[in-house]
């Protein structure tokens, strides 16, 4: 009891003692005070620019403030809006001024640092390499450097270096985007089957035109569109597809390792020929080759009753954006005259949507590749791209499924179509490889929002698998200095007279019997056989890439 009580006086004195000292040295107080201060002045200022969305501010974002914490940065953003004209207008401008930021964040579909910028502005000095960065501050993105021997290949220049990174997302159904929808109500309406030959097609779409599927008494149908929109709305490639392997972006394929142009093929004419014959017979219409999006749009969306048998498209939504979308099911490739081809395309894009200037000072520098570093790990690319765990997603509950039904559920979006500012949104979409995509829960009901994703899923698995062994692979292909201009006029003049000429061979302009061998030699004027040689020697060059 007394060894309590002296104790406890021992204890008394020295708590005393502490207040006391503590009120006769007032600057322990402002020091302490001082520490929180400079702790605050040990953020580092970072110049962004970044995309920004309608529903987002970057300034009160959430995951602005998170990194901000977390790494210690201030952000001042340069924003440009999500419209892909004005985000590339504004990145060039600010390039040509001089008055670029630190860093860049982009958005491979908004706009993104095309393959020449980065060895123009790499040689230039304006955009630093980040080798040394990432080896030394990035072991998330080193590693996945060193996995994925394709992003690699995409990502690092032919001079052995990497000026930027581009978005890692393996989204399956956009590796094979050269789709057919084709409208199931009405080969229901009409007892028929899913055509899988040529004729069989053809047939079907004979049947939509002069049998009324939609059942208003009027011959309104169009069997058959497409857009001039976009390479994966065409019709060309899918049918082609069906003689021989039309990639839609270089007419090129491999055979034994060598390089070689399909467009002045015999198989070319035949494909020619068939769809000569459909539109002929009118059953492609003709603003298949004219029309852009809006104009799609409208025949898929017509107000009165629906009007469209078949499109071509990536996305359903691309062309009908309604509840008419839900009428229209993939087809799988046909089964041609020589083959049954799927366009392929890896869906990571040559280019850089991150990238680092001669601006940025050595801290900036590695606090910027600490940031990617962590969007480069699941976690990071789930909170920079998803949000907040809670109010932006959720963990899979019992009997939850992913969009691959094989793979155990990562995460659930609690609401997609309206996202919070909880993230950076498309801006952070930098590590999200296939296993993480195809974890995501999506809804059983494919013909609902909340099983959209599922339903592309279910598209793809027909595509999947039957493209040719060997592909040119142009998302990956870096060309020498010496040839780039030699090659952007070759490839313009070649692969516009291309499509110039099939469509006039399609649509009759041009007879495929008495103007093939001229349009032949008017490629050869165009220097096809050159154009050939380039991709030979940058074909050869990536197989030889470590």
């Amino acid at each position: 009891m007394e060894l309590k009580k002296l104790l406890w006086n021992f204890l008394s004195i020295g708590l005393v003692s502490v207040i006391l000292l503590s009120a006769c040295n007032p600057e322990e107080e402002v020091s302490e005070e001082g520490n929180e201060s400079d702790s605050a002045d040990t953020a580092t200022k970072m110049t962004v620019f970044m995309p920004e969305g309608d529903n987002m501010d970057l300034e009160t974002n959430s995951f602005t403030q998170f990194a901000e914490e977390e790494f210690e940065i201030d952000f001042e953003f340069e924003t440009t809006s999500w419209d892909s004209a004005a985000a590339n207008e504004r990145r060039q401008i600010s390039l040509a001024s001089g008055d670029y930021p630190d860093v860049y964040f982009l958005i491979e579909w908004v706009d993104q640092f095309k393959a020449n910028d980065l060895l123009r502005y790499g040689k230039q000095g304006v955009l630093i390499p980040l080798n040394d960065l990432i080896a030394e501050h990035a072991p998330n993105l080193q590693a996945v450097l060193e996995e994925y021997d394709e992003f690699r290949k995409i990502a690092t220049t032919p001079d052995g270096n990497i000026y930027g990174i581009p978005q890692l997302e393996e989204c399956f159904h956009c590796t094979w985007p050269n789709k057919m929808w084709i409208n199931t109500d009405w080969l229901e309406t009409l007892n028929l089957e899913m055509p899988q030959s040529h004729e069989e097609f053809k047939d079907v779409l004979t049947a939509f035109k002069e049998q009324d599927p939609n059942g208003n008494g009027e011959a309104d149908e169009i069997p058959l569109s497409g857009s001039a929109a976009s390479p994966s709305h065409s019709v060309i490639p899918y049918l082609m597809n069906g003689f021989i392997y039309d990639d839609s972006e270089t007419r090129l394929i491999v055979n034994n390792g060598k390089v070689d142009f399909v467009a002045n093929k015999e198989e070319w004419k035949k494909g020619l020929e068939y769809l000569h014959s459909l539109y002929q017979e009118g059953l492609i219409d003709s603003g298949s080759f004219t029309q852009n999006r809006d104009a799609y749009q409208q025949l898929g969306n017509n107000a009165d009753d629906m009007i469209l048998g078949a499109a071509t498209a990536q996305h359903p939504w691309e062309f009908v954006d309604n509840e008419n979308q839900y009428a229209y099911d993939a087809l799988a490739p046909i089964e041609g005259t020589y083959y049954q081809y799927s366009t392929y395309f890896y869906s990571v894009v040559q280019g850089a949507t991150f990238a680092i200037t001669n601006k940025a000072s050595e801290e900036v520098q590695v606090k910027a590749i600490k940031l990617l570093d962590y969007m480069f790990t699941e976690e990071g690319s789930t909170r920079a791209h998803f949000g907040v765990e809670g109010e932006d997603w959720v963990k899979p509950e019992e009997g939850d499924l992913a969009i691959n039904e094989e793979m155990d559920p990562i995460l659930k979006q609690l609401h997609p179509k309206e996202p919070t500012n909880n993230s950076w949104g498309a801006s952070a979409q930098y590590f999200q490889p296939r296993e993480y995509r195809d974890g995501w829960v999506q809804a059983e009901d494919i013909y609902t929002d909340d099983g959209y994703e599922r339903r592309l899923q279910e598209a793809t698995y027909l595509y999947e698998g039957l493209e040719p062994n060997e592909i040119f692979p142009f998302w990956a292909i870096w060309y020498s200095e010496e040839v780039q201009d030699e090659l952007a006029t070759l490839e313009t003049n070649i692969l516009d007279n291309v499509e110039q000429n099939s469509v006039q061979f399609i649509t009759g302009e041009k007879s495929i019997e008495e103007d093939w061998d001229d349009y032949i030699a008017g490629l050869e004027s165009l220097g096809v056989d050159r154009y050939i040689e380039i991709n030979q020697e940058a074909y050869n060059n990536y197989l030889e890439a470590e």
